[in-house]
């Protein structure tokens, strides 16, 4: 029977994401993976904002929890909405995971079967549900959706703030995207090649950057935890938290090329760029999308557009809707430059992604370094430009420029903006940077492979939820 494994039936999976797009996309992959390969019964518990769509998982139960929020902006700092998001979810979900386990005691009683065990997988930043597995005695696995080059930078922050040494005082260094010559632009000898300017929590108090800190590294660890990334490519950061946790660890990313599913997207992709794309020369297309959440100021979005223009490479330019400051939507550029820009180009509110990047006609990403973003970058072999704004997205696109080497820095500037398109799409420098890009992606391509290390870790970690 499928249900059963060794005389015994199999785990009940009930999974929590956060209501942001770059970590429910991973926990639905992550829960048709193992639901299609082991049969697992999938619960998905999710707050009322932004919630996944039923009828795309008709295979899953899902249970929506009272979160009062109306936006992931109601407040001010991450630190605030944090708080508010666990503690309105908290209760109702404690209660969805005691009925659930009264049920499989019920169900095993009546049908002489022993009762199966229910495991919990929660996203890192929903971290009221492992102390919640803990007080009914479940075990809890964390899933992890931002790089593990991340971990040793957020856990040392507390040890270089009572150096003295964070924040680099009186520096306000809070976008990595303008030019720096103060103390910040050095390297931080711990974390090398990361400089001052590349750590998280620079736009915040370091009140507030401690209590977040707090707040998502937990203080007694899960079962086990599980990183969407890949083991060659960040093996020494993962042997740090591997020596800092002591519980099995698993590599099992990219989710998104392990197992096909629909659409996660919250907001409507405009697929009509792919037509367009499709006259494009190969590798000749800048694609820039600065991710689901980030807000961008009125002069930066301007020395953007004029770059681009500047440029004279194709692009397709991502602007959502209240993105920038104070406007709905373009209204920021002037008139002559929409008209110039369209000659060549297209914007539009929202890009299936992951389509655009395995286009043929793609030849540079523009991102601001969000982990799904880097990762489904680095799938289809495409260099990327760097715009970080915060928390592990700068410590990413450090990697990218400076380790993995696909990657390059965007000072927003027009000019430096022109320039750096053209490195990446028509320079030689371009043209190595997209052999690299390459080779990386072939990595990638045997490690979701068939006896490769993310598929044989994800083999792992199904043995290891029914050994539980």
């Amino acid at each position: 029977m499928a249900e059963e494994h060794g005389g015994r039936r199999r785990p009940r999976l009930v999974l929590i994401a956060s209501p942001l797009q770059g970590h429910m996309t991973p926990m639905i992959h992550l829960a048709t993976f193992l639901h299609s390969k082991a049969f697992f019964s999938i619960t998905i518990a999710h707050s009322e904002l932004n919630p996944p769509d039923p009828s795309n998982h008709p295979d899953f139960t899902f249970l929506p929890l009272r979160d009062n929020l109306s936006s992931t902006s109601d407040f001010a700092g991450a630190v605030k909405f944090l708080q508010t998001l666990n503690d309105n979810c908290k209760p109702l979900f404690k209660q969805h995971l005691v009925n659930i386990v009264n049920a499989q005691k019920d169900t095993s009683s009546s049908d002489h079967q022993k009762e199966s065990t229910v495991v919990v997988i929660y996203d890192n930043l929903m971290y009221f549900a492992g102390s919640v597995a803990g007080d009914l005695g479940l075990p809890s696995i964390m899933l992890r959706t931002s790089s593990a080059s991340f971990f040793p930078v957020i856990n040392i922050i507390p040890q270089l703030h009572q150096q003295g040494r964070f924040p680099v005082q009186g520096k306000d260094y809070r976008f990595n995207c303008f030019a720096f010559t103060d103390g910040s632009s050095e390297i931080v000898p711990e974390l090398h090649p990361l400089r001052y300017k590349d750590l998280p929590f620079s736009g915040i108090s370091i009140e507030q950057t401690l209590e977040t800190i707090n707040m998502i590294i937990p203080k007694t660890p899960p079962s086990a935890i599980l990183w969407n990334t890949l083991e060659f490519l960040e093996s020494s950061a993962l042997t740090i938290i591997r020596d800092h946790y002591k519980v099995p660890v698993f590599t099992i990313g990219p989710l998104h090329k392990i197992i096909p599913t629909p659409s996660t997207s919250f907001l409507e992709e405009d697929t009509s760029c792919i037509t367009w794309l499709d006259k494009q020369a190969p590798k000749s297309v800048v694609y820039v999308s600065l991710g689901s959440l980030a807000k961008v100021d009125e002069k930066i979005s301007i020395e953007m557009a004029w770059g681009i223009a500047n440029s004279n490479q194709p692009f397709v330019w991502v602007v959502r809707p209240g993105s920038v400051r104070g406007f709905e939507w373009i209204e920021f550029l002037p008139e002559g430059l929409v008209a110039e820009m369209k000659t060549r180009g297209l914007i539009v509110k929202w890009a299936p992604q992951k389509d655009v990047l395995a286009h043929f006609a793609v030849g540079g990403f523009w991102s601001h370094c969000g982990w799904n973003s880097t990762l489904e970058s680095m799938f289809e072999g495409v260099p990327m430009l760097c715009q970080p704004f915060e928390l592990d997205q700068k410590v990413n696109c450090r990697n990218l420029s400076d380790v993995w080497k696909i990657g390059v820095e965007v000072v927003v500037e027009r000019g430096e903006i022109e320039g750096v398109i053209r490195r990446v799409l028509v320079s030689k420098e371009g043209e190595e940077m997209k052999e690299r890009a390459l080779e990386i992606q072939e990595k990638v391509k045997v490690a979701v492979s068939h006896g490769g290390s993310s598929q044989n870790s994800l083999k792992e970690l199904v043995e290891y939820i029914l050994s539980l």
